[in-house]
């Protein structure tokens, strides 16, 4: 990676990519676009796009010079499913576009996919690198099919593709996005702000999560590494950590020990949630281009309160 273009820059990922991307190949090197304006400055190149004018995204990762392309525009699980074609009109199209442009331009090429690519009928427990796929949601659909439409321009066209299927992640950087697993992100902030949380996910529910450090890391890893050594390309599974929300809580507390959990279960997100694993193996990763996360659930809360109390001036 040289010259590295990165689409929706400003969500819950891709602000934080950028940034990162940037510190590591230089702030020129990496251009931010989103179909939202940057509120603040950006420290480096900014355009605005809609990803499903794929033409406009062509001009772009051409006049830059791009030699790899990060597409990260999507609207997460629980958004998705308030508003389906929506979804699939900017996940499924947005994602055509930029794997032409990758094929156009002969770009590196990577997107996530999500434990939301799993269904019911996926084992829960250890969740394999290649086993049954048959999700309930909108979101998950598209996570599927974009992970089969990379493998198809891989296999078809020579297209560079590679991604991960990424857990819920947590992040101090930006607030909750939509997601359902958005939850262990709210509760930190609800923990120094209010000292309390009510949950909207039941008691019980376990589901793999991720520190936004390692899953940045995992994304830089992965394109860096050796093609020849990329069994799989797409979709791999990365995993740091599998809790349910008490045990987040029981976390919470070895630092604010007042920290109080309480329950709504919203029904729509539940039933998202239990469709998903409870963990994810995640050999292949480990294999295939060396994936290790660092951070387990006590070290991220201590970093999360740490980093949050800074931010909210607490």
């Amino acid at each position: 990676m040289k010259k590295i273009m990165v689409t929706g820059a400003l969500g819950q990922i891709g602000s934080e990519l950028t940034g990162k991307l940037r510190d590591l190949y230089g702030a020129d090197n990496v251009l931010a676009t989103d179909l939202r304006e940057p509120a603040g400055g950006q420290n480096g190149p900014f355009s605005q796009l809609d990803v499903t004018d794929g033409e406009r995204m062509q001009e772009l990762a051409k006049s830059f010079g791009a030699d790899t392309l990060i597409h990260m525009a999507a609207l997460l699980s629980a958004t998705a499913e308030q508003k389906p074609l929506l979804a699939w009109n900017l996940n499924m199209g947005g994602l055509v576009n930029a794997l032409e442009t990758a094929r156009e331009l002969n770009l590196q090429f990577f997107t996530p996919s999500s434990i939301g690519a799993f269904g019911p009928s996926t084992p829960k427990t250890n969740t394999p690198q290649d086993t049954l796929q048959r999700p309930t949601t909108m979101y998950g659909v598209n996570k599927v099919a974009g992970e089969l439409l990379c493998d198809y321009y891989f296999t078809k066209f020579g297209v560079d593709t590679r991604g991960v299927r990424f857990p819920g992640l947590i992040s101090y950087v930006t607030p909750p996005g939509g997601g359902t697993t958005d939850y262990a992100v709210d509760i930190y902030y609800k923990a120094l702000e209010e000292g309390r949380y009510t949950s909207f996910i039941a008691e019980g529910t376990y589901m793999d999560m991720m520190y936004m450090p390692d899953a940045l890391q995992a994304i830089v890893d992965l394109m860096e590494a050796d093609p020849a050594k990329l069994n799989h390309r797409n979709a791999f599974n990365v995993t740091a950590m599998s809790f349910e929300p008490s045990q987040i809580a029981s976390a919470i507390q070895k630092h604010i020990p007042d920290f109080r959990l309480d329950y709504a279960v919203d029904p729509e997100r539940q039933a998202i949630a239990d469709s998903w694993p409870d963990s994810l193996d995640a050999t292949a990763a480990s294999e295939e281009w060396g994936f290790k996360a660092q951070y387990d659930l006590d070290s991220m809360t201590a970093d999360m309160l740490a980093k949050l109390k800074t931010k909210l001036g607490k």
